[in-house]
């Protein structure tokens, strides 16, 4: 996938209609109230920048998943009260999608003010990229800007449809994400390190496939890890198993050899009876040589031994992507893991990348965000970055 894409700077802005889709989805409590503003801070700096340079500026998001229906539980209101004290300016929200009101509030803006359009998902065209819903909201904007980067792996109406209607650029979030990402993954300086975690093999197949292909040491760890143990012929007592996945991490673990990269397996492991219940309750456990797990036991997070393995693994690189947990990091026992591998990538000198989801949550927990060279705000979208797929919110916009 092409990544060199033209930014807002690229374009003069002045006077023109422009459709920024941004993440707003945020987590809100019962009443209404957000309760983390995290994506909507990280989307200031695009906002900031295009008010600047005297864009009209009509805002759309989706949030949570109303199913097409107009459902005020999910309404964007929240999002524009917060977004009018972050920016000390009035940001109108319309009371529809692409109806009368969203058309007369951005028929009406003037040069360096901004609006919200209601829950794009209160549409059911949106997110089955209907043309027509994709032109309504072209028609009221003259430039389409991108950086919703949590949503560009989707091809819905506001994350690629637009871009048929409209010339179509990366806001300031997703030019960061690109040009990070994609160096690392393009061009890294190495040695370069991948730590995959997470529970199942299944969710990072084309991951493994793809980073073998560009990495010097691939660190695999999580309950991924017990598949690729079982691979190797040893017994993993209860612990996760994907039985049709054990003939993929066999000819995964030949293709790391074939190919000169060391890949990295737990040497020992933290066992106990069960999974905890709740999932941070009490639990006794003991740590075990991976390749001698009790029959009644399960691997719930990587040992002492596996811990400094991995660390000096990361420490010796100069380009780290993590994603994915390699433990049930939820449980203070069962975090040690998860935590010796945040530490060693805030020690490292490496340029350090951490994908979005339960890594970006663990790292944010322990106080580490500012450590890290970044972040990325998309769970799924870095995800299928890093499998090598073509995103549809990236591959719309314009090319240098």
């Amino acid at each position: 996938m092409a990544l060199n894409k033209k930014s807002i700077e690229d374009i003069d802005v002045k006077g023109k209609k422009v459709l920024a889709r941004c993440d707003f989805n945020v987590p809100l409590d019962g009443e209404g109230n957000i309760t983390d503003d995290k994506r909507i801070v990280e989307s200031l700096p695009t906002i900031k920048y295009l008010l600047g340079q005297g864009a009209k500026l009509i805002l759309c998001s989706h949030l949570g998943r109303p199913k097409g229906e107009f459902n005020m539980k999910y309404s964007l209101k929240p999002v524009a009260a917060r977004l009018s004290e972050l920016l000390g300016i009035d940001v109108p929200i319309a009371a529809d999608v692409i109806g009368e009101s969203a058309k007369a509030l951005a028929a009406n803006l003037q040069d360096g003010q901004c609006m919200l359009l209601e829950n794009l998902r209160f549409d059911i065209r949106e997110e089955k990229n209907g043309a027509d819903f994709a032109k309504a909201l072209a028609n009221m904007a003259d430039i389409f800007v991108s950086d919703a980067f949590g949503t560009v792996h989707r091809a819905h109406a506001s994350t690629a449809g637009v871009a048929a209607y409209l010339p179509a650029y990366s806001g300031l979030l997703v030019d960061k994400e690109l040009s990070i990402m994609g160096k690392a993954l393009a061009d890294p300086e190495r040695p370069f390190v991948a730590v995959l975690g997470g529970a199942k093999v299944s969710d990072k197949l084309n991951v493994i496939n793809n980073l073998l292909d560009k990495v010097d040491t691939l660190i695999i760890g999580g309950g991924m890890a017990y598949t690729f143990v079982a691979a190797k012929g040893y017994g993993i007592g209860k612990s996760l198993f994907d039985a049709e996945k054990v003939d993929y991490c066999k000819k995964m673990l030949e293709k790391a050899e074939e190919k000169g990269v060391k890949l990295l397996l737990p040497v020992d492991t933290v066992v106990a009876k069960d999974f905890p219940d709740p999932i941070d309750g009490e639990i006794e456990v003991k740590t075990v040589d991976v390749t001698a797990i009790p029959d009644d036991m399960e691997g719930l997070d990587i040992g002492e031994k596996t811990r400094a393995l991995f660390a000096d693994a990361v420490k010796s690189a100069k380009t780290v992507v993590w994603n994915g947990p390699m433990g049930v990091f939820e449980n203070p026992t069962l975090a040690k893991g998860t935590i010796a591998v945040a530490q060693a990538l805030v020690d490292s000198d490496a340029v350090t990348i951490v994908g979005g989801g339960d890594s970006a949550a663990a790292v944010e927990k322990l106080g580490f965000a500012s450590k890290i060279t970044h972040i990325s705000t998309g769970g799924g979208a870095s995800l299928e970055f890093l499998e090598g797929k073509e995103l549809p919110g990236v591959a719309c916009l314009l090319d240098k």
